[in-house]
């Protein structure tokens, strides 16, 4: 994860993670709507999971 990806996920979650499928884009912008904090953190995880590289 580059810096301004990190820069990004805390200022915009959802943009953050638009390379990373429609199900994140939705599962990180529902959280930011319920709280801005869930929604970094979610946006945090996806970045840093091998597994949506």
């Amino acid at each position: 994860m580059s810096v301004w990806r990190a820069i990004l996920s805390v200022l915009f979650p959802p943009l953050a993670v638009y390379d990373k499928g429609c199900g994140s884009i939705l599962i990180v912008l529902i959280l930011t709507i319920l709280g801005w904090i869930p929604g970094v953190i979610a946006a945090l995880i996806i970045l840093n999971n091998p597994k949506y590289s």
